[in-house]
C-alpha cells in the first residue's frame, strides 16, 4: 500500500512547478533534517522547479543548518505543500498552510489528524527522516542525492533515534542510514555540530543534576521556571532539551521536564520513557506523540503536580507487573 502512496507523492512532485515544504512548531532535528533534506534533494533533482522551505519557527541549537525562505501568500495558490513530521494541523509551523492548492502529509507519529490530500504515515518508523531516506532509496534512479542533502536526512535519523538507541530502530533503519552514508555524509563534522557543548551548557547540566526530583516509584522530573531560563539564557526549546539529561538514572523509567512558558501562560511538558508507553498520559494532559516520547501542556503548578502523580502511578503499576526493568 505504501509503495502506491510513495508513487503518488512522486507523481505530484513531478506535476507541480511550485512546491513548498513545512514542518512542526518548535522544530527538532528530525523536523529540520527531513524538510531541509527533502528540499535540497528536490532542488538538485528538479532545478527548473520553484521549491521553498517555509517555517514560522526557529530552533536555536540547529542554527548551523541555515535559514528558510520567505514565501508570499500568492505563491501558495498554485503550489503543492508537503508537511513533514507533523501529526496535526494545529502544529504546522506555517500560517498559510491552508492556502496551498494541494497538501501532502509525511509523518511517523501515531495518526490523529489525516489532514493531507495524500497521507503517508508510518508510525513504526524511528523518524520522519527515515521515511525520506526510504523515499529516496525507492526512487534513487530518478532522484539526485548530494552529500549535503544526505547529511540533513542522516542528522534527523541520528537525533530522533537517540543515535539509534530508541524504540523503532530496526535493521531497515540501519540499512537506510547506510545508504545515506554512501552518498558522502561528513559525519565527523555533523557530530561536532550536534554534540560539542560550550561551558555554559555544561553548567546548565550541573544545575539540572543538582535539581532533579524523583518520585517514590522512580519518575525523574525537573521544573525549569522562568528564573532558571533567564539565569542560563535559555530559549524555550533549549530549556526543553534538558529532559535528555534525566534519562540515565537507574530505576527511573519515566522522566519529565516541565518548562515555564510565561508568554503563553502555560507549562510545557516533555515526557520520555523506557519500556513502558506514556502517550496516553500525554493525551490526558493536552498533548500526544510517540509511545515513549511525547509532549503535553499543563496550565498550573497544581496540574503539573497531578501529572507527576499520574506518571508515578503508571510507573508503579508497570513495576508491579513486570520484571527485568533497570
Amino acid at each position: 500500500m505504501n509503495e502506491d502512496v510513495k508513487a503518488k507523492i512522486l507523481q505530484k512532485i513531478e506535476t507541480y512547478s511550485t512546491i513548498i515544504i513545512s514542518r512542526h512548531i518548535r522544530p527538532d532535528g528530525d523536523a529540520v533534517g527531513s524538510t531541509k533534506g527533502l528540499c535540497k534533494l528536490l532542488r538538485d533533482t528538479y532545478p527548473e522547479k520553484n521549491i521553498y522551505l517555509c517555517d514560522d519557527d526557529f530552533s536555536e541549537y540547529l542554527a548551523f543548518c541555515g535559514g528558510e525562505d520567505n514565501v508570499s501568500e500568492e505563491i501558495y495558490r498554485d503550489a503543492l505543500l508537503i508537511v513533514i513530521d507533523t501529526g496535526t494541523r494545529k502544529r504546522i509551523s506555517n500560517a498559510n498552510y491552508d492556502k496551498a492548492k494541494e497538501m501532502i502529509k509525511i509523518d511517523h507519529h501515531i495518526e490523529a489528524d489525516p489532514y493531507g490530500d495524500i497521507n503517508w504515515v508510518e508510525d513504526f518508523r524511528s523518524s520522519a527522516c527515515e521515511m525520506i531516506a526510504d523515499f529516496y532509496v525507492t526512487f534513487k534512479d530518478r532522484l539526485k542525492m548530494t552529500p549535503e542533502a544526505a547529511a540533513f536526512i542522516y542528522m534527523g535519523m541520528v537525533t530522533d533515534s537517540g543515535r539509534f538507541r530508541f524504540e523503532g530502530v530496526t535493521g531497515e533503519t540501519m540499512r537506510l542510514a547506510g545508504a545515506l552514508l554512501d552518498c558522502g555524509v561528513d559525519y565527523e563534522r555533523l557530530f561536532a555540530d550536534l554534540y560539542t557543548e560550550d561551558i555554559q551548557k555544561l553548567r546548565l547540566k550541573s544545575y539540572v543534576y543538582d535539581h532533579i526530583r524523583i518520585t517514590e516509584n522512580g519518575v525523574a522530573y525537573i521544573y525549569m521556571d522562568r528564573a532558571v531560563q533567564e539565569k542560563f539564557g535559555l530559549s524555550l526549546e533549549a530549556a526543553s532539551d534538558v529532559v535528555g539529561d534525566l534519562s540515565k538514572i537507574r530505576g527511573s523509567l519515566i522522566w519529565v521536564a516541565f518548562i515555564d512558558n510565561v508568554e503563553k501562560g502555560n507549562i510545557r511538558v516533555r515526557l520520555r520513557s523506557r519500556f513502558l508507553g506514556i502517550n496516553d498520559l500525554a493525551i490526558k494532559y493536552h498533548g500526544g506523540g510517540h509511545n515513549m516520547a511525547a509532549g503535553a501542556t499543563v496550565f498550573s503548578v497544581e496540574e503539573m503536580q497531578r501529572c507527576i502523580e499520574d506518571a508515578d502511578a503508571l510507573l508503579k503499576e508497570y513495576k508491579s507487573t513486570h520484571e527485568g526493568w533497570l
